[in-house]
C-alpha cells in the first residue's frame, strides 16, 4: 500500500500569471486543491518539501494530508495532475484533489513483472507489455503502490492477462480479467512493433501542421467573408 505523506499548505491571497512567478522565485509551488462538493480553493506549499517526499518515495497514487499553517484544519488529498516545466523539471504547479478516506476511489495502480521469462533467458525472446497499469477501485488507504505479475514461466508466444494479476484484500479489478497485460514475443516482431509505433509518431507529427493550416485558412476566408 501507499504510504501518508504530510505536506503543509498555505491559503494564496493572490493568483494569476504574475503571482505565480513571485511564488515560485521564493521557493514555493502554486496548487489548487478541489473535490468532495466543497469549493476550490488555492494554496501554495514548499518546493524543498515536494521535492523532498518525493525522493522519499511518494508518487501520484500516494495520498497526502495536507496541513493548513494558518489554522488547524487537515485535508486528506491526492494528486491529479503535475505541470513540469519540459526543461529545468521543476514542477509548475500541483492540482490536489480532495479524498474522503471512507469512500472507494477508482484509480490507475503500475504493473511491476516478476522473475525472468523462460522465453527470454532459454530462447532469446523479449517481454512485450500492452500495458503498464490497470484500473482499480479501493479505498485510498488500501492503493498499492504496484500491482505484480510473475513472468518466470512465460515462453515465446504465451501471454498473460489481468486476471493473473496478484490484487491486495480490498482491491477490485476494473479491468476484464481476459485483457492481455504482458507477453514474450520473437525479437524481430518487438522490433517491428517498435518501428510501426515510430512511423505512427512521425505520421501524427506531420498530420499536426496541417490541422494548424487549415484552422489558418478558415480564419482567412472568415477575414474574406466580413470584409
Amino acid at each position: 500500500m501507499t504510504n501518508e505523506y504530510h505536506l503543509q499548505v498555505r491559503t494564496r491571497e493572490e493568483t494569476g500569471k504574475n503571482s505565480n512567478r513571485r511564488l515560485r522565485a521564493s521557493g514555493q509551488i502554486p496548487a489548487v486543491l478541489y473535490g468532495a462538493g466543497v469549493d476550490t480553493v488555492a494554496i501554495e506549499v514548499e518546493r524543498k518539501t515536494v521535492e523532498e517526499v518525493f525522493r522519499a518515495g511518494a508518487t501520484e497514487n500516494t495520498i497526502f494530508l495536507l496541513k493548513r499553517l494558518e489554522s488547524d484544519q487537515e485535508r486528506h488529498a491526492r494528486i491529479r495532475e503535475l505541470q513540469i516545466d519540459p526543461v529545468s523539471r521543476e514542477v509548475l504547479h500541483i492540482d490536489f484533489q480532495r479524498v474522503l478516506m471512507d469512500q472507494v476511489i477508482q484509480i490507475s495502480v503500475p504493473i511491476h513483472t516478476v522473475g525472468v521469462a523462460r522465453g527470454v533467458r532459454d530462447q532469446g525472446g523479449m517481454v512485450d507489455f500492452v500495458t503498464r497499469e490497470v484500473e482499480v477501485e479501493c479505498l485510498p488507504g488500501d492503493i498499492p503502490a504496484a500491482l505484480e505479475i510473475d513472468v518466470s514461466a512465460l515462453m515465446i508466444g504465451d501471454h498473460l492477462e489481468a486476471g493473473a494479476l496478484k490484487l491486495p484484500e480490498g482491491v477490485t479489478l476494473l479491468e476484464e480479467p481476459e485483457r492481455v497485460i504482458v507477453s514474450v514475443t520473437y525479437p524481430q516482431r518487438a522490433e517491428e512493433k517498435e518501428e510501426e509505433e515510430a512511423e505512427e509518431l512521425l505520421e501524427a507529427e506531420r498530420e499536426e501542421p496541417e490541422v494548424i493550416r487549415r484552422g489558418k485558412e478558415e480564419a482567412e476566408e472568415g477575414e474574406e467573408a466580413e470584409d
